[in-house]
C-alpha cells in the first residue's frame, strides 16, 4: 500500500515537473525574445521580474519532485556505513526533520501571502505587478510539505513492516548513475 501511494504521488509530481519545465521553457523564450528586441532598439521590459517569479514558482513546486526522485542533497557518510535497519531509521528521521522544516516554511509563507492580499500589494518595480503570484508560490510550499508528510508516513509504514529495501528505494539515497525505484 505504501509503495502504491508513493508511486502515485511520484507520478503526480512528474506531471507537476513537466508543467514547471514548460513554464521555465516559456520564460526562457520570453527572455530570449526580449534580448532580440533589445538588439532592435525595443524591449518588453520586466523580464527580470517575471523570470524571478517563475524561478520562485519552479523552486517551490519542484522541491516535492526532487524529494520523491531522491534528488535532495544528503551527506550520508555515516548512513552508508550502517546496517539496513539503522539506515532506514536515519532515512525516516531525516524525512521527519524535513517534513517539520518545510511545514514551518509553508506556515511562515502564509502571512506574506495574506498581507499582500489584504493590502492589495504590488511589486515595487516599474511593472507594479500585483503580488498575486505569491499564492501559487505558497501553494508550492504547501504541496512540498504535504508530499514530505505522505512520504514520511509511507516510509515509516515500510520500516515498521521491516521492508527496509523498499523504504530505501522510496526515501533513501541514490548512488550516482542510479535512479529511484
Amino acid at each position: 500500500m505504501a509503495e502504491t501511494v508513493l508511486r502515485r504521488l511520484r507520478a503526480l509530481n512528474r506531471w507537476v515537473a513537466i508543467a514547471i519545465g514548460v513554464m521555465l521553457l516559456a520564460c526562457a523564450l520570453f527572455v530570449l525574445l526580449d534580448i532580440v528586441l533589445r538588439q532592435l532598439g525595443s524591449s518588453f521590459g520586466g523580464t527580470d521580474e517575471i523570470s524571478g517569479y517563475v524561478m520562485a514558482l519552479a523552486t517551490s513546486w519542484g522541491m516535492a519532485y526532487a524529494l520523491l526522485e531522491l534528488g535532495h542533497v544528503r551527506i550520508d557518510i555515516v548512513r552508508s556505513r550502517l546496517h539496513q535497519p539503522w539506515r532506514a531509521g536515519m532515512d525516516v528521521f531525516s524525512l521527519a526533520v524535513l517534513s517539520v522544516t518545510v511545514t514551518l516554511i509553508a506556515l511562515r509563507c502564509w502571512p506574506v501571502v495574506e498581507g499582500s492580499f489584504v493590502n492589495g500589494s504590488r511589486a515595487n518595480t516599474p511593472l507594479e505587478t500585483p503580488l498575486l503570484v505569491q499564492a501559487p508560490w505558497f501553494a508550492g510550499w504547501v504541496w512540498f510539505a504535504g508530499t514530505a508528510w505522505i512520504a514520511l508516513i509511507a516510509a515509516a509504514f515500510l520500516v515498521a513492516r521491516r521492508r527496509f529495501e523498499a523504504a530505501d528505494a522510496a526515501v533513501g539515497t541514490v548512488l550516482e548513475g542510479e535512479g529511484p525505484a
